[in-house]
């Protein structure tokens, strides 16, 4: 039994010195991106604003002429 756990071992050791310096040697991950390019925020919210407001402004009269 001891001369099977001496056989296992010798293999573990082989087999870190095999795949051991790959692994170290790997290349890094490549670096993160920038920041994204920053859009403007122009007419389209303005009008979706608009059209929001007005919605809500003709739903709460409508409530309160028929109440």
């Amino acid at each position: 039994m001891n001369a099977f756990r001496i056989i296992v071992l010798i293999l573990a050791i082989s087999g870190m010195m095999l795949f051991l310096p790959d692994i170290l040697t790997a290349q890094p991950p490549p670096a993160l991106p920038g920041a994204p390019d920053q859009a403007p925020i122009d007419g389209g919210v303005g009008l979706l604003a608009a059209a929001g407001a007005a919605y809500a402004w003709k739903k709460l009269r409508k409530e309160k002429v028929v109440k």
